[in-house]
């Protein structure tokens, strides 16, 4: 129960808001409540939580109230670094000083991310076993750059107080940070490491134990949950914003990868350590993997060929054979370097040998609801060699032990309730029909019917795969025309953005960017200086833009986002749900395809006074059986299919003058 010491949270929410220069909005005091709530009955909850919320207050407020009331820190998880940056920059500060009276102390807070973003001080100065030389492109200017890269570390590093990669603008390629820094596998320990004491990742994980908030990364949050050795500081209770992308976050920190560069790497890094002999059978080993894969084609393999299957075990048993060789894992303490060098070859040996033993095992059940993982080949690209990939059918499981089974839970966005419902999300994170949570939607500050119109292009063909249809290029013509530009064009690939932008560039005479052209930033950044502009991407800048005003008036989406057909984890996750079932389709489809589309929609009104439309071109939002589920995924825009009522409200509000 809550400190009567304290003051109680619509209180400090109330001066947090004064001191800020904001306003009160229901939406935000419903949800400090619920989370107060929460945190008091130890519950896990999912909030829905409109743009224009102020979500992030709604959550710091009770989590720095928690904070104090138990000594203990509460970790806020987020999927972006802009939003990290925006809470330790922004947030927190402005908050911080807010509350400060109010509080026994002033709260406090620092970032921490995962061991690869520091500089690793011994690896800066010692010598440390050769990275994978074979990941370069053998182009002269591409090395010399990498070179120029190096040296401006090894300055930066002289000077760095904080290690954090992010300090180096601009920033550096992986292949020349990668000189510089260890994973946690590969890490000496602070107690065996010649440059412990001055660790820039050990001292930010203390100074993380010593505050009240903890700013991290789904990435890391999924690492010290599942893993053996804890990376964040003892907490009690987890914000996860962002929460619609914790899934796909989590999925990435598990899923295991295996090419001949990783088999060589583990090779090199196992050098003179062990008899030459035993080395060269696993070199062997991955020579063949390398020929198989380079004649095999991509995508999900449902049955293992007997000739991979026994590459596998081959190189398997050849990984085992040089772990016993390297005998005792702790040999060499008193000996950095040689540890140093003993340690990298453990952790990528330990690495092949395991994601084979996965692969391995991933086949030979009864039937497909047995199955557990799926493996698929990535095709190669003149820059990487095919790659096997291993990820889990469902990490429900994981989060439902690992995560909200040891502390309390609230996870936050304003993506959350697919088709009207949190039950989509709800199973992909392991709760379920799970007792002991909740969701609640705390609506937006915006009203959607009268600010924003949802047109949905009836009229026009199905999206097929060969390309936009000249009619979808002439629909996106006039709505450009009609809007005078002010138009963010969201394709659901790139090959589609740049057919767009190539087919529409003379034709219309507004300036037209695309995705690719320079640095995400400074398209966005050109895109909101100059209103008459349009800007065209794909997926990836669905989440990243934020532009108020009157820059932007027109969203267009050219197909309802569903996973592509052979995408293969989630065509496998789909299969899986239907052999359990369940309806495939919506579960991981639909779901798919209304996150994103809720996302993308989510793009137009980003502050009180914005209009607009959000044009969807693809018929089947308006005609398909799941069209009623995608629909009530979105914002309650008002909605038309008729072709005239969006031209005339974008002219409209092309002619209004802008200040």
């Amino acid at each position: 129960m809550p400190d009567s010491h304290l003051p109680p949270v619509d209180q400090l929410l109330s001066i947090a808001v004064g001191a800020l220069g904001g306003s009160e909005r229901q939406g935000q005091v419903t949800m400090v409540r619920a989370v107060q709530q929460a945190i008091d009955n130890e519950e896990h909850l999912a909030v829905q939580a409109g743009t224009g919320t102020g979500k992030s207050l709604a959550y710091l407020v009770p989590s720095i109230r928690h904070a104090m009331d138990s000594e203990a820190p509460v970790v806020v998880s987020t999927a972006t670094i802009a939003l990290q940056r925006q809470l330790v920059d922004r947030d927190l500060p402005r908050l911080a000083e807010a509350l400060a009276k109010e509080l026994p102390h002033e709260p406090t807070f620092a970032i921490l991310k995962g061991r690869r973003n520091y500089l690793c001080r011994y690896k800066a100065t010692a010598g440390w076993p050769e990275e994978d030389e074979q990941d370069q492109l053998f182009d002269p200017r591409e090395v010399s750059a990498t070179g120029r890269m190096v040296q401006r570390i090894q300055e930066w590093a002289e000077e760095t107080e904080t290690g954090d990669r992010d300090e180096l603008v601009p920033g550096v390629s992986e292949q020349a940070w990668r000189q510089f820094s260890v994973s946690a596998q590969e890490c000496l320990g602070a107690n065996r490491c010649p440059s412990g004491a001055e660790c820039f990742a050990e001292l930010a994980r203390a100074r993380a134990g010593e505050v009240d908030v903890v700013v991290t990364n789904h990435a890391l949050l999924a690492i010290d949950a599942m893993g053996d050795l804890p990376v964040l500081p003892e907490h009690e209770v987890v914000v996860v914003d962002e929460a619609h992308e914790l899934v796909d976050r989590v999925t990435s920190v598990v899923t295991g990868e295996l090419s001949e560069l990783t088999v060589s790497l583990a090779v090199r890094r196992v050098g003179r350590l062990i008899e030459q002999a035993v080395a060269d059978q696993l070199q062997e080993a991955g020579e063949d993997l390398k020929a198989l894969l380079a004649a095999a084609p991509p995508g999900r393999i449902d049955e293992m060929p007997q000739v991979l299957g026994l590459t596998l075990q081959l190189i398997r048993d050849s990984a085992w054979r040089c772990i016993t060789a390297m005998g005792p894992r702790g040999a060499d303490k008193d000996d950095p370097d040689k540890a140093g060098q003993r340690k990298a070859a453990f952790t990528t040996l330990d690495d092949v040998h395991d994601t084979t033993v996965r692969m391995l095992e991933a086949y030979g059940h009864d039937s497909e609801a047995d199955r557990a993982e799926v493996v698929w080949l990535d095709a190669g690209t003149d820059r990487r060699p095919p790659m096997l990939r291993v990820a889990p059918l469902t990490v429900s499981g994981m989060l439902r032990d690992k995560l909200f089974g040891e502390r309390t839970v609230v996870l936050t966005s304003a993506t959350l309730a697919l088709g009207g419902t949190f039950d989509g999300l709800a199973a992909q994170w392991g709760l379920g029909d799970a007792k002991g949570w909740q969701g609640i939607d705390v609506g937006s500050p915006f009203d959607h019917p009268r600010a924003g119109i949802l047109y949905v292009a009836k009229h026009l063909p199905q999206p097929g795969r060969d390309g936009l249809p000249q009619q979808y290029l002439d629909e996106i013509a006039e709505l450009i025309e009609a809007a005078g530009g002010r138009t963010l064009g969201l394709f659901s690939s790139m090959r589609a953005a740049k057919a767009a932008t190539e087919a529409l560039r003379d034709r219309l005479d507004v300036p037209l960017l695309c995705q690719g052209d320079d640095s995400t930033m400074l398209l966005v950044k050109q895109f909101a200086e100059d209103e008459p502009t349009c800007l065209f991407g794909t997926l990836s800048l669905w989440q990243g833009v934020d532009v108020p005003g009157p820059s932007l008036r027109l969203v267009i989406i050219d197909r309802v986002p569903f996973p592509r057909p052979d995408d293969p984890l989630t065509s496998a996750r789909q299969r899986h749900v239907a052999a359990r079932g369940g309806n495939g389709f919506m579960a991981v489809a639909a779901n798919h395809a209304a996150l994103l589309l809720a996302q993308g929609a989510g793009r137009l009104l980003r502050a009180q006074d914005d209009k607009g439309v959000i044009a969807v071109l693809d018929p089947r939002l308006a005609t398909a059986r799941y069209s009623g589920f995608l629909l009530g995924s979105l914002p309650p825009f008002w909605r038309t299919t008729d072709p005239s009522v969006p031209r005339a409200a974008l002219k409209r509000l092309a002619s209004e003058p802008t200040t």
